[in-house]
């Protein structure tokens, strides 16, 4: 087995011999912090989106943050991963793939589950068979922490999954047994990150990551009333963003052979209640907004299909990848509360989570 690489010896690797990556839903929240940090590592980025759930607002701010030497390192394919022609263009001439274009929404998903299969399953294979036909050597993308289904182990360990509650949950352990087959079948080398409960920059307050932040934090700055379904002591492993970029570049770069063909639980291994983080919002934005002094929220009944608690245990990821998350709950709402109170507010009426 290789020896794991650092992160930090792993950026200055990719700073000294630049490679070109391809991010699928590269207009997202985490594609476009994806395409943020690997520009700022002077890597060559292909983004492939088709604007229906990202944003060109995420790309214009990546394009102000990075600068304009930095930008044209950049080319931008919209498209549509439902079309393998589009597949094919983008996977031609790039080293790496990190394929992030899905659709990601739970209630989307049982509203309408025949789009929602195939964009994350039909368009997932297109990207696959894109790849293997282009010879990228590594192939990683966003699996789900929704393929635990209702398995009660806390905390989840990648080999123990239970039966899945949504379409969009079968569609992501779908994708799973897919790269595994590709793996065995072509020799296509891949690697999938289970992602729980993401927030950060560029979130959209309507997405599927964690959107309870961002919708939290428009209320309370409103004076809006913040909902909590239950008594608040529902937990969430949340992870902030740049730990699943760290994940992504890891697994791209990894020269160990152990790792390649897994599935690893993105995380930081820990458990925040919805009481919890309340007050960690309340206390980051109480200097500038003072009326949240005595702000408390509404508590109302558990919502069915809730799972209770969610806690990923990393050590795989840490051990296979050198996956180290960089920031815990707290550190990372610190650092990203400057967009969140600069960013446009969020739909009119009370904020529930």
């Amino acid at each position: 087995m290789a020896a794991v690489k650092s992160y930090e010896a792993l950026k200055a690797e990719l700073r000294a011999a630049p490679k070109t990556w391809l991010v699928t839903g590269v207009a997202g929240f985490i594609g476009s912090n994806l395409l943020e940090t690997l520009l700022g590592l002077e890597q060559r980025v292909v983004g492939l989106d088709n604007f229906a759930t990202g944003h060109q607002r995420n790309l214009d701010e990546v394009e102000a943050i990075v600068g304009a030497q930095r930008w044209a390192r950049f080319r931008f394919i919209r498209g549509d991963i439902r079309t393998l022609a589009t597949c094919r263009a983008a996977c031609e001439g790039v080293d790496l793939v990190l394929h992030h274009a899905a659709l990601g929404s739970v209630p989307r998903s049982i509203a309408d589950p025949l789009t929602t299969n195939a964009v994350n399953i039909d368009g997932f294979v297109n990207m696959l068979v894109a790849a293997r036909d282009a010879g990228a050597p590594r192939f990683v993308y966003a699996a789900s922490s929704s393929t635990y289904g209702d398995h009660p182990g806390l905390p989840k360990v990648e080999g123990s999954i239970g039966a899945p509650l949504s379409p969009y949950a079968v569609t992501k352990y779908v994708n799973e047994l897919y790269a595994g087959v590709f793996a065995r079948t072509y020799g296509l080398q891949s690697i999938g990150l289970r992602y729980f409960n993401v927030f950060g920059p560029r979130q959209d307050p309507e997405g599927a990551y964690a959107a309870v932040i961002p919708k939290w934090i428009a209320a309370m700055i409103e004076g809006r009333p913040v909902h909590i379904h239950g008594d608040g002591k529902t937990s969430r492993d949340f992870c902030f963003v740049d730990n699943a970029v760290q994940a992504n570049l890891l697994a791209a770069c990894t020269a160990s052979d152990e790792a390649l063909n897994e599935v690893y639980n993105v995380a930081v291994g820990g458990r925040t209640s919805l009481n919890e983080l309340y007050e960690l919002l309340r206390q980051n934005l109480l200097p500038s907004f003072p009326h949240l002094r005595d702000a408390r929220p509404i508590y109302g009944d558990f919502r069915a299909g809730d799972v209770l608690h969610s806690q990923a245990d990393i050590t795989k990821a840490a051990q296979r990848l050198g996956y180290q998350p960089s920031h815990r709950v707290a550190e990372g709402l610190a650092q990203a509360m400057r967009w969140y109170t600069t960013r446009p507010a969020a739909p009119a009426g009370a904020a529930g989570g």
